[in-house]
Parts: C-alpha cells; sequence; structure tokens
C-alpha cells in the first residue's frame, strides 16, 4: 500500500511540475502582449451594426480611434456627443472612430446610435474577445491608433472635446 502511494504522489507531483511549467512558460513567451502605449495596435475584425465587416489594419495611413463603451455606461454616454463632434470636425483629414459596443443587443445599440445620432461605424465585440485583447477593464476605454498602427494614447477616462482635439491633432499632422 506505501508503495502505491508513493507512485501517486509522484504522478500527482510531476503533473503539478509540468503545468505549473507550461503556465509559466506561455505566459512568459506569450505572443498577445498587453497593449501599451508605443505598441502596435493588436488588428482585428468585427461587424458592424450596418452588416459590413471592419479590420483594423484596413485602416493603417490613418488615424484611427478605438473606443470601447456600452449603452449602460454612464461616462461612455457623456463622451458620445463630443466623440461625433471630433469626428464631424476631423473626418474630412482622414480620421476614423470605430466604436466597440460591449456584447449588447443589436435592438439597444440601433436605438442608441439613433438617439446620439453617430455616424461613425460601430462594432459588435461580440464574447467580449476584443476588450480582453485590448485588456479593458474600466468603461470608456478609448486606443488613439497613428497612421503607423501604433498607440500613441490610451484614455481611460470619460473624454471631453479639449481633450479629444488635443490627442488627435498631432495623430493628423504625421
Amino acid at each position: 500500500m506505501k508503495q502505491h502511494r508513493r507512485w501517486i504522489q509522484a504522478i500527482i507531483l510531476t503533473a503539478v511540475l509540468l503545468i505549473g511549467g507550461y503556465t509559466i512558460g506561455s505566459s512568459l513567451f506569450a505572443e498577445d502582449e498587453i497593449p501599451r502605449e508605443g505598441s502596435a495596435a493588436p488588428d482585428f475584425t468585427l461587424t458592424g451594426l450596418d452588416g459590413k465587416s471592419y479590420t483594423l489594419s484596413d485602416f493603417k495611413g490613418q488615424p484611427v480611434v478605438v473606443n470601447f463603451w456600452g449603452t449602460w455606461c454612464e461616462p461612455c454616454v457623456r463622451e458620445m456627443p463630443a466623440i461625433q463632434r471630433q469626428y464631424d470636425k476631423w473626418k474630412d483629414k482622414g480620421l476614423v472612430v470605430l466604436a466597440l459596443n460591449l456584447d449588447e443587443s443589436k435592438v439597444t445599440v440601433q436605438s442608441f446610435v439613433r438617439q446620439y445620432n453617430m455616424t461613425f461605424p460601430v462594432l459588435f465585440d461580440k464574447e467580449l474577445r476584443m476588450r480582453d485583447r485590448y485588456a479593458v477593464r474600466s468603461y470608456p476605454t478609448t486606443f488613439f491608433v497613428d497612421s503607423a498602427g501604433k498607440i500613441v494614447k490610451i484614455a481611460s477616462i470619460e473624454m471631453d472635446d479639449n481633450f479629444i482635439e488635443q490627442t488627435i491633432q498631432p495623430m493628423l499632422k504625421q
């Protein structure tokens, strides 16, 4: 009986060491880094409210604002008119805004878009995959991506017109 216990203990110890080693190794050598200012923005392809597919890398050469939001998020609701105004002001200079909704129903999002007269693409982050990929932990969170595809600013705050404009203007000069 003692000999069986030792074998079982040895097998369990080996399994724990293998699983622990794999977990540590996979996190150390993971290809998916957490996006930071100065790093490349992770690419994505998501479906928009309009039924079209949008791929971030298709907008290379243009500054892009990637905004993670939800209709239930009060700061998101308050900042959306400012985002729309800045989009209207700078879209002719090439600015792109992609609003990634946090997995709400199409009806809820359509109603919100109509209420706030949003004209930029609203995309659905089904199963919150991009939220997790971008390591978004609070809402709203906005990534300002330059024409080379690099993140120049991450804003995890409620933005106003002044903040958005001051962040966008240098991106438009590149």
